[in-house]
């Protein structure tokens, strides 16, 4: 038997072998949105140093089974095969303009009910709509289906009514607006308490609607929602995981995360900041929702040091660490291979693979969280003048559990073939295309033990939010 051969069945058993141990353990429910999340008690069945071990060697395997596939015609034809389904035009403008008109009436009646509504945050009609249709719900339509948010988005409806433009935006900024006002919103709602108090929810979405109008009003529709609103940056680069997509003629359809691939939608490395902000603010709402990180919190809090310094630190300064382990795979990668790709081109070129990884860990961070919540989702939107006295919250059964662990494993290997895509249309030898990778997929590990650790362990409330 040649050594190929060996290697391969070795990467099929390491891999069928990581799956059952991961999926025969009943993992607590996943954390839900800072101050909606109730803790679990469940415990792994088996130890957590194999749990994590076997996670990480699932991912392992998966790369090193990609690596065998080195025909560049068939890695080609896996990310661009498509399908298109002709829209007539009449009826995309028709459905444009529902959209729009859908947009803006969910933004007013945000805003109103947040501020007239109850202000019990389990009945109101502005927390429910925010954080579990739009946070989770609507997020994972995103990547799961298609990206709607052009037509949807009340503020670019709003912005293009009016002239617009009038000052010019400075191309080397780049995307760092973005990447800062995902940081702010993601700290917004995890220590301004907007999650437990309607009337601060509905003041930040009027200060936001008012900030972004001004904004697009004067650097432009399209730069302002492509370069500098978060929310939209945010919810574009998930749009590139999914299979629907809007073109010209129609309706294009891929295999998921291709677009990936083939968008270059990353050009800097202010979007390689962006991919990176999208697994980090997870990771690190995973984090402080766990007791264990409440318990680090409240240790270091104990010293006499103020709780927002505390949850800044951890906040900036983990964000800082992903985006520097990141960047130094790359470096690695241009130092190990004989190639003219710099460090800051190998980060571009990789940095799409993260996009998929966050995608696993946003479904596996709110899936549980939309499923229990929807009955009240339901009930806002079909009768938002009415609140229901009664919310219904739906417990989810234990088995729940391996679905986190799927999501994340299934957003890591889509990541593992992103990048080996991108590999083979980077470097014409097989063998640089196929080294260059192992940086990234050490880093990929090193976050997929992370995430799995992170929702094997039983959730709290934030202490000190």
């Amino acid at each position: 038997m040649t050594r190929s051969k060996l290697l391969r069945r070795f990467g099929v058993g390491m891999l069928v072998t990581s799956l059952l141990a991961l999926l025969s353990d009943p993992v607590a429910a996943s954390n839900a949105a800072v101050g909606l999340a109730g803790a679990s008690q469940e415990n792994l069945a088996v130890p957590r140093w194999l749990y994590l071990a076997t996670g990480g060697a699932t991912v392992g395997a998966s790369a090193l089974l990609a690596s065998f596939v080195t025909d560049r015609r068939f890695i080609d034809r896996i990310h661009l095969w498509r399908e298109s389904v002709a829209v007539d035009g009449a009826i995309r403008r028709g459905l444009v303009l529902v959209g729009h008109a859908i947009g803006l009436v969910l933004l007013v009646l945000l805003v109103y009910l947040g501020y007239t509504g109850p202000q019990v945050p389990t009945v109101n009609f502005a927390v429910i709509v925010v954080f579990a249709g739009f946070r989770a719900g609507y997020t994972m339509f995103t990547y799961l289906v298609g990206d709607t948010w052009r037509a949807l988005n009340p503020w670019r409806t709003l912005a293009s009514a009016v002239p617009n433009g009038f000052v010019e935006y400075p191309e080397r900024f780049g995307r760092w607006p973005a990447v800062a006002g995902i940081l702010a919103l993601v700290w917004v709602e995890t220590a301004a308490g907007v999650t437990r108090q309607p009337e601060l929810l509905a003041l930040a979405l009027a200060g936001y609607s008012v900030v972004t109008v001004a904004g697009a009003i004067l650097l432009g529709v399209e730069t302002w929602f492509d370069r500098i609103d978060p929310v939209s940056v945010f919810l574009h680069f998930y749009g590139r995981v999914a299979p629907l997509r809007w073109t010209d003629d129609g309706l294009s359809v891929r295999l998921p995360g291709m677009r990936l691939v083939t968008d270059d939608y990353v050009a800097d490395v202010s979007d390689v900041a962006v991919a990176v902000v999208l697994v980090w603010e997870l990771t690190f709402s995973g984090f402080v929702t766990t007791q264990q990180g409440a318990a680090v919190i409240t240790t270091i809090v104990e010293t006499g040091v103020p709780p927002l310094l505390v949850y800044a630190f951890f906040y900036l300064g983990g964000y800082a660490a992903f985006l520097g382990l990141f960047l130094l795979a790359a470096r690695v990668t241009a130092d190990r291979i004989e190639t003219f790709e710099t460090p800051r081109s190998l980060a571009i070129t990789f940095a799409p693979s993260l996009v998929a990884i966050a995608a696993g860990y946003h479904l596996a961070h709110y899936f549980g969280f939309f499923v229990s919540l929807s009955p009240m989702l339901v009930g806002a939107l079909s009768s938002p003048l009415s609140p229901p006295s009664n919310p219904v919250v739906l417990t989810l059964p234990a088995w729940f559990g391996g679905l986190n662990v799927a999501f994340v494993l299934v957003g890591h290997l889509l990541a593992v073939w992103v990048a080996h895509s991108q590999a083979y249309r980077t470097f014409p030898s097989r063998l640089q295309a196929v080294r260059s990778q192992f940086p990234f997929v050490a880093v990929m590990i090193l976050y997929t033990m992370l995430s799995l650790w992170l929702i094997s362990l039983p959730t709290t409330s934030p202490p000190y939010l």
